[in-house]
């Protein structure tokens, strides 16, 4: 794919994250209650790694190995969050991440987005399977992968240790993976 594709959705267009949006990435990024439910993003978050991660997703998607598209509302567009699949090329699956910024929680937003970019995996990119996994203390993002079809593959008992500031800084923390098959996608 030679030109980052633009998704939308009733409400979203899921799109390129830009130099522009860096002020908006960091402004909701460098949040606890944003940081403390992630795997990944550190706290406090600054315009490095707001660049850094810009720099690291335009090379996944030039490696055809990533895509992280911002989430935008469609009536403002706006930078509100992040939504992305890893892919492992040799295995045809993917792991999809996201965070959104939380004035934006409760709203169905993330749902929606999850559900496009399944769309987006399984009929543009072919992929076999998506994977998703959460921190087993954001039972919402559980209840987002339920949501859109989901399956619970697995209980990972203190399988990551947070490195990131968080009232979890230290400790092993437990991860819930969820899993969609291209078959089971077609059937929902």
């Amino acid at each position: 794919m030679k030109k980052f594709p633009n998704l939308e959705t009733e409400r979203l267009v899921l799109s390129e994250v830009v130099q522009s949006d860096v002020p908006n990435i960091v402004l909701h990024a460098n949040n606890r209650n944003v940081t403390d439910n992630t795997r990944s993003l550190p706290f406090p978050y600054t315009e490095k790694d707001a660049v850094d991660w810009i720099r690291i997703i335009n090379k996944g998607f030039h490696n055809e190995d990533q895509y992280a598209f911002a989430i935008r509302r469609k009536n403002g567009l706006e930078f509100i969050g992040a939504i992305g699949l890893t892919i492992s090329l040799s295995n045809n699956r993917a792991e999809l991440g996201y965070w959104l910024a939380e004035p934006f929680w409760n709203k169905g937003l993330i749902t929606e987005a999850v559900q496009r970019l399944l769309k987006f995996g399984f009929e543009n990119l072919n992929l076999n399977k998506i994977i998703a996994v959460y921190l087993s203390s954001n039972e919402a993002s559980g209840k987002v992968m339920v949501k859109n079809g989901m399956i619970k593959e697995g209980v990972f008992k203190d399988h990551d240790v947070k490195k990131d500031h968080s009232v979890y800084e230290g400790k092993y923390v437990s991860l819930i993976q969820y899993r969609l098959l291209k078959s089971e996608y077609e059937s929902l």
